[in-house]
Order: C-alpha cells, then sequence, then structure tokens
C-alpha cells in the first residue's frame, strides 16, 4: 500500500484556530509603553532575558502568526535558544507536537527549524520533516531538509518517547534517534532511507540523539547529544501551520 502524498498546504492541523496578530507579546508585568517599545523581530528574546516563565513565552508565541513565530525563534542564538530549553519542561511534549493527532499515516509535517552550529546564519536553518508510519506505532519517521541535504543528508531518525529511561526522560519525553531509521514506508517523494553510518553524513548524524522540549502549542527545541555526551547545542521547531 503506497503512502499519501505529503501535505504541504497551509492548514491548522490541530483543529483550533491560529490568532493571527503580529505584535502580541504575553503580559510579564512591564508598563504598556515597555512593551510597545520592543521590537517584533527580538521580543520573544526580550522576554527571555527578562526572565519571563514558560507559560508566559508560551501565551507570547500562540498569540503570534506564523511567519512572526518563525522569525522570532530564528533570531535567537545559542545562549537564548540554551535559556529556552532549560525553561521548558522535559515531561509535557508528546509525538502529538511533532505530528499532530489525526494526521494519516505517511503524511508529511514540516517542522521549521533554527541550530545554534557555529556556521553562517543561512546554513543553521533547516527543516525536520516528519510523519507517522503506515503500523501506525507510537514513534515517528522523519528526514532533515535543509540547502546541505545533498552534501550531508538526509539524515533520516526515528522519533520515539523516552519512557523508562529516566536518564533520557529527564531530558525530554521524547527524543529524535539517529540511531534508528525508517523501516516502513515513508512519504512518497522523501529521499531514499540510508543508514546515517553511510557517505559525510556520519560525521554529522551518526550516534546523535535530540532530547526534544515542549514550548508552546507551535514550539518545541531540541539539545543535541552525541552518544551520552551533551553537546550544548540546541534547535528550536516551529510547526508549519
Amino acid at each position: 500500500m503506497g503512502c499519501r502524498e505529503a501535505l504541504r498546504k497551509p492548514g491548522n492541523l490541530t483543529g483550533r484556530p491560529e490568532r493571527q496578530k503580529f505584535g502580541s507579546l504575553a503580559d510579564t508585568g512591564q508598563p504598556n509603553r515597555a512593551r510597545d517599545k520592543m521590537d517584533t523581530q527580538t521580543a520573544l528574546a526580550t522576554l527571555l532575558d527578562q526572565n519571563a516563565s514558560l507559560e508566559a513565552v508560551a501565551r507570547h508565541l500562540d498569540g503570534l502568526n506564523h511567519q512572526v513565530r518563525l522569525d522570532q525563534c530564528r533570531s535567537l542564538n545559542r545562549n537564548s535558544q540554551r535559556a529556552l530549553f532549560n525553561l521548558a519542561s522535559p515531561e509535557a511534549v508528546t509525538l502529538a507536537d511533532l505530528v499532530p493527532k489525526g494526521v494519516a499515516p505517511c503524511t508529511e509535517v514540516i517542522q521549521f527549524g533554527m541550530n545554534t552550529l557555529p556556521l553562517p546564519t543561512g546554513l543553521r536553518k533547516f527543516e525536520k520533516r516528519f510523519c507517522r508510519p503506515q503500523d501506525d506505532t507510537q514513534r515517528l519517521f522523519g528526514f532533515n531538509e535543509g540547502s546541505t541535504r545533498s552534501l550531508i543528508g538526509p539524515g533520516y531518525f526515528v522519533a520515539v518517547p523516552t519512557l523508562g529511561n529516566a536518564q533520557w526522560q529527564a531530558r525530554g519525553a521524547v527524543v529524535v534517534d539517529y540511531y534508528q531509521v525508517p523501516d516502513g514506508p515513508v512519504v512518497d517523494g522523501w529521499p531514499a532511507v540510508v543508514s546515517n553510518s553511510r557517505g559525510l553524513q556520519m560525521f554529522v548524524f551518526a550516534g546523535t540523539r535530540d532530547f526534544m522540549r515542549r514550548v508552546s502549542d507551535w514550539v518545541t527545541i531540541g539539545a543535541a547529544y552525541k552518544g551520552e555526551k551533551a553537546l550544548d547545542h540546541y534547535f528550536v521547531l516551529v510547526r508549519n501551520p
């Protein structure tokens, strides 16, 4: 049985209406005039610098439209992403934050990302593309899309809950595991599934796991590990609406 065509057109996959606001900052107790002066591009970073609560950050992000939310998340530097990961709860994230419930198996869900690697800005932008497997088991298949995929890709992975491993659960309730690659059908049009031990991608993905935490309805954040060693590098993901 073949997989369904990739879902690329915008559409609210959660069933909730997305609020279309461009400058809705969360209530952090500041005077309105001070909030009004915040630059739209850096408002999220400003909230993190002010030690806002996770609830305030989530309200702010979910009150923005997709493009502004993405722009603000992509403006975060390494220190800000580290702060956001530490602020986020390791228990709250589920597979449904990456592929919402109700999305059919082998249907693509795009998460737009920005990592903290020491690279030019354009090379730090990427997409994690996910789908639910045809057998509908509690896992997700996916790969990394970006300008470097032809050189160091596709970077396939399997995302699974960390329940049952206390050390992993403390890092995040979902792990994006590059030790595994999909063992069943994926989305039509995706690149061929290959092991991460093959080609130049082995220097990036082999032996790597990303531990995920939930920030808001639309945003998650991950921390990269090589084996069991934290790399102190992070990436923020914004789901395509």
